[in-house]
């Protein structure tokens, strides 16, 4: 594949061009919200503060942008694919969301989350309204509604497991894995299938963008649980070793659960006991167990996979050029 190279724009300028072309979009369907959830969701999505003055800021976008890319990539226009886009950021948010209220993170995006500052309640509600609107926007569009649908409920699944495990001392790793796939992988597996099909793909172009985006997605999840524990909350804008404080059993963590050195057995002490432990030793023992390395070596390896995927396709060379970029970011992101 000799395009693997070709970014025609660096990650961020890719990233910059699916927001200017998705933003608007998703700005008039939140609009049409009643009040009190229109400011919760602009909150959330860092448009504007907790009384509604506007602050210039907002998410990576990355799902919507490999919607419009795929759909460019098997020759259609990126601009069919925006209700899907659209559809995949509202789904996004919702998860994140519930998310941070059943975490208990207090910041996203470097400010407190929206549960922290609306309350409990109102936070979970508008979480719910967002998944409706999002069935609703790709309904509207004449959209495969149950690619979505199955995709929510392989989200809610991945998530219900990786609660499930935080009681539990005997996760495996192939356990943990489906986990990912289901939490992360079946979002940006949707994204990829959503917009291949708007740009007018074949089954099988749906089906093996449907595959670059869950490979892709395990890939990022790997990242977020790298991040969880070894990065700086300056870049994460989330609580430094929130994943460990909760006992999150995430793929590095799980990883050394389970090497079967001495390490993995201080760990699994640690974990099992009621006591607090401290989250420095927690993450000390996890990198002399091996977890940290796994996961790292596990990014360049889906990221090649997921690649892998389109080669049969031989896609157009400008957006897969630019997949590549995104790729590329996932593997190497700092937040």
């Amino acid at each position: 594949m000799t395009a693997l190279h070709e970014v025609s724009r660096p990650a961020a300028e890719v990233l910059e061009w699916g927001r200017s072309l998705v933003e608007p979009a998703l700005r008039e369907t939140v609009g049409s919200l009643p009040e009190d959830v229109r400011l919760i969701t602009g909150y959330h999505l860092g448009w504007w503060d907790a009384e509604g003055n506007p602050t210039g800021s907002s998410g990576k976008a990355l799902r919507p942008t490999l919607a419009l890319l795929a759909a460019r990539a098997v020759g259609g226009r990126a601009e069919d694919a925006v209700p899907a886009a659209v559809a995949v950021e509202l789904i996004h948010d919702f998860s994140l969301l519930h998310d941070d209220v059943m975490d208990g993170d207090e910041t996203r995006r470097h400010r407190p989350s929206a549960w922290r500052v609306f309350g409990t309640n109102p936070a979970i509600l508008t979480g719910d309204v967002l998944l409706a609107l999002a069935v609703e926007t790709l309904a509207a569009a004449g959209g495969p509604t149950r690619v979505l649908t199955t995709a929510v409920l392989d989200l809610l699944h991945g998530q219900n497991l990786d609660m499930s495990f935080e009681t539990r001392g005997d996760v495996l790793l192939s356990e943990c894995i489906a986990m990912a796939v289901g939490k992360t992988g079946a979002l940006m597996r949707c994204a990829c299938a959503l917009g291949a099909g708007a740009g007018g793909g074949t089954p099988d172009q749906v089906a093996a963008f449907a595959l670059f985006g869950e490979h892709l997605g395990l890939a990022f999840q790997h990242m977020d649980d790298l991040l969880g524990i070894w990065g700086d909350p300056a870049e994460t804008g989330k609580p430094v070793y929130s994943d460990l404080l909760n006992r999150k059993k995430s793929l590095p963590v799980v990883a050394a659960l389970t090497a079967g050195t001495p390490e993995a057995a201080a760990l699994r002490a640690l974990y099992s006991s009621p006591a607090p432990f401290d989250p420095v030793e927690a993450a000390a023992l996890i990198e002399a167990a091996g977890g940290r390395s796994w996961s790292h070596d596990r990014l360049t390896q889906l990221r090649n996979q997921a690649l892998a995927t389109l080669d049969p396709l031989a896609p157009a060379p400008h957006p897969l050029a630019e997949l590549t970029a995104l790729a590329d970011l996932v593997i190497t992101r700092a937040r």
